[in-house]
């Protein structure tokens, strides 16, 4: 890819780290060199496995990849989305061994940045730095809103929340606009993130749709009415610290 190319790619990561300090031109320049050597992977391709051992910081430039467990008896469950601007973990190589997947949902742009890397860029770019912290905590923000919507929120009002939450998220990095994104889910893979069957996830979405919540096209996700989607939803933005 061409350095031109590959700056437009950074974009979504600078786009989200200025939510977290005021970046200089300077570190803008740093971040765009970090992103020299993009990949590209195929969807539904394993970044990394549980149980491995973690060398590299996956950061996803396009598409969307997800966190995954495998449990006893061969089901999934997601746990996170990852969209363009988010690391796997900045920190993940501290670990000994993975306690969980990363895969690629869509095809995707995807960098490896080595630790040594991280390194140097968290002791030499302080508001990187800053950034970086800031972007693992609201990862873990937004682990503790999936918990509290798997233990209290109806199926219908957790699938309303991811979608307010994409929305939300994809439009902070410029990859959604006011009110509609691309959803490249499979019912599957939806229910594999809320925790139901696939034909459960067809009726809710049905039901969605007769509500006048939401509209599909394709892959497009429609909102129809975002503020009323957020009320069905009980989705409060405010865990995203944007």
């Amino acid at each position: 890819m061409s350095q031109e190319n590959v700056a437009i790619f950074a974009n979504p990561l600078i786009m989200r780290l200025e939510h977290g300090a005021a970046l200089t031109d300077e570190d803008r320049a740093r971040l765009i060199a970090l992103t020299a050597n993009p990949r590209r992977v195929p969807a539904r391709t394993d970044l990394i496995h549980e149980n491995e051992k973690p060398r590299d910081i996956h950061l996803i430039i396009q598409g969307l990849a997800c966190r995954y467990k495998l449990l006893a008896d061969g089901s999934r469950a997601i746990t996170a989305f990852l969209i363009p601007g988010d690391f796997s973990h900045f920190q993940i190589p501290l670990l000994n061994a993975m306690d969980h997947s990363v895969a690629t949902v869509t095809p995707s742009v995807v960098v490896d940045i080595t630790k040594t890397e991280i390194d140097s860029l968290l002791s030499n770019n302080p508001r990187v730095a800053q950034a970086l912290t800031w972007a693992g905590l609201v990862d873990d923000a937004i682990s503790r809103e999936w918990l509290a919507s798997m233990g209290r929120r109806s199926a219908d009002r957790q699938m309303a929340h991811l979608f307010c939450e994409l929305l939300t998220r994809l439009r902070t990095v410029g990859c959604a606009t006011e009110s509609s994104f691309e959803l490249p889910l499979t019912q599957e893979e939806i229910g594999d993130t809320i925790g139901i069957s696939s034909v459960h996830v067809n009726r809710i979405l049905q039901q969605l749709r007769d509500d006048g919540l939401i509209a599909q096209r394709g892959k497009t996700l429609t909102i129809i009415d975002v503020e009323r989607l957020n009320g069905f939803a009980g989705f409060n933005a405010n865990y995203l610290h944007l």
